[in-house]
């Protein structure tokens, strides 16, 4: 018992201070959490293979300072895979957490009609209820959310659903998916982006969108540029000019990529949001220039940059990790940075967590590319990578979207006139394999099809085992044919166009032509 009447006094003065503080400091919580919540952006590169200095790459060494720098001053990850060889269906997936097949969203350019026409109810694929796309569930969690370039996403949305910013006048459907503000290249980095929040505060997640693969290559610095006969020629490809400078020209593009991630760090240092800001730095699949890299499931196609930079425990300078990742991986580490309790459905891990495990395997998938209906699954472990051909009697180089492309066009000259090697041959122009197996260390240009040799059986049945289990495991939407509805909207997008008319489709749509 306090006796001393001067002492109670001064007690009761400071409890009350004590209740006010502690009041004042309820009052401040939400501001003081989010401030102390990181920044978090993702640099998306269109179609960008890791041609770069950081990966050990001889040609460009030396010429992708900027990007070399963040994997430097952060962790870099050499063993990075998209889901999926193609934009959209790997774009669906990233911005879910959840692998583009089991929400249905598997098929390039679906849930589509022409430009600026909605798309009717009957064409809408809709995610399963009760999953929100990453932007949500950031913006749920108190960020400012934006996008400075395409969705490109296979479902119905509402793209003011999903970022605050990036809605203007240029915001319309279309076979391209929801259109915001242009790539980063012909826009100001900040017009409409992390400056645009009114509560300087207020953390952010956003997604800055450059052109990489597919025109970074123009914004090479002065004196860097590559000529055609600088960088040697996979044996997969003829050597001929249209190739040479097809290849080359993705160096180049991982130059200028350079170039243009260099504008954006320095926007965020003069805005004074780099310190606070996490980055990720990736593609959403390998090269576009290229063919049997985009729309395929060798290492070209699925194999892509990434590195995250920034203030966080578990991002160490100078960290390199040989784990096998999946894009889904940036999905769930990012909500983690946001102080989001991750859903059961996501199918990625948290890069960053203490209870981290390496996955054994990593899957990828091909369906339906514009209009030529494919299907293609693939595992990738350690050493090995396997591939299933659905529809192997459809040559690699049937109908596409590059057709009238001189890589395609000379390519198919020298068919006709018999000049391509033997490999060359049978694997552009014979029936594929039904399965493809290749040690990825032993032949890096997965050339030498392991499949039917007796030696390596175990290892095959163990591939396609594991790629039977997650078909199953899954329910792969791809196991079953795409609806007619989809389908017929795919074929009126495509039939007046000279490259569909006088090219031999799938006969899928031979129920749509006219007798």
């Amino acid at each position: 018992m306090i006796k001393n009447k001067s002492t109670m006094s001064n007690l009761k003065k400071f409890l009350g201070l004590l209740v006010f503080m502690v009041l004042l400091s309820g009052c401040k919580s939400k501001e003081t959490v989010n401030a102390r919540k990181p920044n978090v952006l993702w640099i998306v590169a269109e179609d960008l293979s890791p041609f770069m200095g950081c990966y050990g790459d001889s040609v460009n060494t030396g010429h992708t300072p900027v990007i070399d720098k963040l994997a430097n001053d952060g962790v870099l990850f050499t063993r990075a895979y998209a889901t999926a060889p193609v934009c959209s269906a790997s774009r669906s997936a990233l911005i879910t957490g959840v692998m583009q097949t089991t929400t249905g969203t598997h098929n390039h350019r679906s849930s589509r009609t022409t430009d600026g026409v909605i798309v009717p109810k009957e064409l809408r694929i809709n995610l399963p209820n009760g999953m929100k796309t990453i932007p949500e569930l950031m913006k749920d969690a108190g960020y400012f959310v934006f996008n400075s370039g395409k969705d490109d996403y296979n479902f119905h949305y509402d793209r003011k659903a999903l970022y605050e910013v990036g809605n203007e006048k240029d915001y319309k459907p279309g076979m391209n998916g929801w259109q915001g503000n242009k790539a980063v290249n012909y826009m100001s980095v900040t017009d409409g982006v992390w400056s645009a929040r009114k509560d300087k505060n207020q953390p952010w997640f956003g997604q800055v969108q450059i052109m990489g693969g597919k025109k970074d290559a123009k914004y090479v610095r002065e004196g860097e540029k590559l000529a055609d006969n600088d960088v040697p020629l996979p044996s997969y490809f003829p050597n001929i000019p249209s190739q040479r400078k097809a290849w080359t020209e993705h160096y180049n593009a991982n130059r200028g990529s350079d170039v243009t991630v260099e504008k954006i760090v320095k926007q965020l240092e003069a805005d004074g949001e780099l310190e606070n800001t996490i980055i990720f730095f990736f593609s959403d699949h390998g090269s576009n220039s290229s063919l049997r890299h985009k729309q395929f499931c060798y290492e070209g196609g699925m194999l892509v940059p990434l590195m995250i930079k920034g203030n966080h425990p578990a991002i160490q300078a100078g960290t390199v990790s040989d784990d096998l990742v999946s894009l889904l991986d940036i999905s769930a580490t990012t909500l983690a940075m946001g102080g989001v309790s991750l859903s059961k459905y996501l199918d990625g891990q948290d890069l960053l967590a203490k209870e981290y495990k390496a996955p054994k395997y990593v899957v990828g998938a091909r369906d339906r590319c514009d209009y030529t209906i494919d299907r293609i699954r693939t595992v990738v472990s350690k050493d090995y990578r396997y591939i299933r051909n659905y529809f192997p009697e459809r040559p690699m180089l049937q109908a596409g979207y590059r057709d009238n492309k001189p890589i395609v066009k000379d390519f198919k000259k020298l068919h006709e006139e018999g000049k391509l090697t033997s490999y060359q041959e049978e694997h552009w122009f014979g029936t594929r394999p039904t399965e493809e197996l290749y040690n990825l260390k032993a032949d890096p240009e997965q050339i030498n099809n392991l499949a039917a040799k007796s030696k390596y059986s175990s290892i095959l049945l163990e591939h396609r085992k594991e790629l039977e289990n997650w078909i199953e495991k899954t329910d792969d939407k791809g196991q079953y044919p795409e609806v007619a509805t989809q389908l017929k909207a795919t074929y009126d997008m495509w039939k007046d166009r000279p490259r569909f008319r006088d090219a031999k489709v799938n006969p899928e749509y031979d129920q749509f032509k006219k007798k």
